[in-house]
């Protein structure tokens, strides 16, 4: 059976986030092959093993995959390049790759309508490497089994640092009563979900990104004409050249 045949499918693009001036420079692993550390469970975890293949080989890697419960459910795989960068191009690309894979494993069942997107700028975080992007900026973190009697903390990342092998946050609270609760220190393979806050100096940090790369095209495209006249001027010196010898 076909599922999620071609006039099923969306594509969603939304900024993202470059790295905070604040962040800790120490190197990590941020290509295409850095482990997720917060997975799915159940089917959609048997369909992020299923995608995850065919879009390294585009070049692409899985952030979410997410399935509703409604009547006719929606797939949502979250993807992106190693830099961060998603293109509505680059969406129909994956869609048009991964579709032939779900068709032939079949993991839902039943007709469902895909959608693939981009992170957007208030991302989930689920690699080492998003949560050191992500110090100085506000996130929700929801653990998978409860810390002092809690599983949902909201706070700045303040550094991410390696414990025994392992990533671990520093989470400063934020809102009312954050100068009473102590900086929590959440251990990435507890979490259940985190994600970044849609804030002011989020936005800000991905204007300045946005900006950042609109010059850098901007200079590559200057680059690339100046060189196409050095070799216009070439060709010309030499055509004078040749009818002299001739």
């Amino acid at each position: 059976m076909r599922v999620g045949p071609p006039g099923t499918r969306s594509f969603l693009l939304a900024g993202g986030m470059d790295a905070n001036p604040g962040a800790s420079k120490m190197p990590v692993s941020d290509g295409l092959d850095e482990a997720r550390l917060i997975v799915e469970n159940g089917l959609a975890r048997r369909i992020a093993e299923i995608v995850a293949p065919p879009l390294r080989d585009l070049g692409f890697r899985v952030v979410r995959v997410k399935l509703s419960t409604a009547a006719t459910p929606v797939l949502q795989v979250m993807l992106e390049k190693s830099d961060g960068t998603m293109s509505v191009e680059d969406c129909e690309l994956a869609s048009t790759e991964i579709s032939p894979h779900l068709d032939l494993a079949d993991p839902i069942g039943s007709p469902y309508r895909l959608e693939v997107s981009s992170p957007g700028i208030d991302r989930p975080l689920a690699r080492e490497s998003d949560f050191r992007r992500a110090i100085g900026h506000e996130a929700r973190i929801e653990l998978s089994r409860p810390l002092d009697g809690r599983k949902r903390f909201r706070g700045v990342i303040e550094a991410v640092e390696i414990v025994e092998g392992a990533p671990v946050v520093d989470l400063r609270p934020s809102g009312e009563g954050e100068q009473q609760e102590p900086v929590a220190r959440l251990a990435v393979a507890d979490m259940a979900e985190a994600r970044l806050v849609l804030t002011d100096a989020l936005i800000r940090t991905a204007l300045r990104q946005e900006k950042t790369e609109i010059r850098s095209q901007k200079s590559e495209i200057r680059k690339q004409k100046a060189e196409a006249r050095k070799q216009r001027s070439e060709v010309r010196n030499r055509k004078p050249q040749a009818e002299a010898s001739q």
